[in-house]
């Protein structure tokens, strides 16, 4: 993966309705989404030059801007091709793609009832989150100080900028202390999510995942429940107590840049990366690539 910054790469981005040079993407620094959070974006994979459930990762862009109360100027379907046309151009086969919509700068203050939507699509080389010593060794986690936030007091079910300013925060203290990622409870003091990623606990011979009623429900979670449905695995969503970690058979991460991760510590908890694990993130690597490579075919 590239380490040159993100504001000074070849290529190209969709910004407003058409593809400009990579560096001519930029926005004022007085722009709303800047200053009061009024940005969602997505997350996306691409997988032999196709984008991994593009439409469903489109039509949530568009449900995230509605639960800020904004209306995106382009319908999914202009935002799937436009999506479409950043991979083409890029030419990468194993990617992400971030597009990304915000509140510009016409009005400056916490109202900004008639500031102009943007929308911009970019994509580059990112081939995994964790590195592949990490993840077959399983990721190491550090319970956050933060807690995810009650549907009452933010836009939980939507896929906000300023839901991850305490992911960074937790990121970055996880990281200071030698994890990999931090686990965050919820407003409840129960298990929740990582960082950026859903959680699974196997236990039993079942498989155990919170319910998302305070946090996404992410695309990659369903899609991996749905892979354990046709294995003949139990899953159960329920509330998950921290002090039950101690008894989960295995845990793993999935999210989009995630995929699925087994998990090998949580704080002093250790765990074996085990055949659950294995069986689900075999079953997830064939699919993306399988789907993705019958869709790069049909076209």
């Amino acid at each position: 993966m590239s380490m040159l910054p993100f504001d000074d790469r070849d290529g190209q981005i969709w910004f407003d309705g058409e593809l400009i040079p990579w560096r001519d993407a930029k926005v004022h620094v007085l722009t709303h989404g800047l200053h009061y959070a009024s940005c969602v974006f997505e997350g996306e994979r691409v997988y032999n030059g196709s984008v991994f459930k593009l439409t469903e990762h489109s039509e949530r862009l568009v449900k995230s801007a509605e639960v800020l109360g904004f209306q995106l100027p382009y319908s999914v379907a202009e935002i799937d091709a436009a999506t479409n046309a950043v991979v083409k151009a890029q030419g990468f086969t194993d990617a992400y793609v971030r597009p990304v919509a915000w509140r510009g700068s016409e009005m400056m203050g916490v109202s900004a009832q008639h500031n102009t939507v943007h929308v911009a699509i970019a994509c580059w080389e990112w081939p995994s989150y964790f590195s592949p010593e990490a993840r077959m060794a399983g990721i190491k986690l550090q319970t956050s100080k933060w807690a995810r936030p009650a549907p009452n007091t933010a836009p939980t079910n939507s896929k906000a900028a300023g839901l991850y300013m305490i992911c960074t925060m937790s990121k970055h203290a996880a990281e200071n202390d030698g994890f990999h990622d931090a686990l965050m409870l919820d407003h409840r003091g129960w298990v929740a999510e990582a960082t950026g990623a859903n959680f699974f606990m196997a236990l039993d011979g079942k498989l155990h995942t919170p319910i998302p009623d305070c946090f996404l429900d992410g695309i990659t979670r369903r899609t991996v429940i749905d892979l354990a449905k046709r294995r003949g695995i139990e899953v159960i969503e329920r509330a998950i107590m921290p002090d039950e970690l101690k008894n989960a058979d295995e845990i793993f991460l999935t999210g989009t840049a995630a995929e699925v991760t087994p998990v090998g510590r949580i704080d002093d908890l250790t765990f074996t990366p085990g055949r659950m694990c294995q069986i689900l993130m075999t079953d997830y690597d064939s699919l993306v690539r399988g789907a993705t490579a019958s869709a790069a075919a049909a076209e």
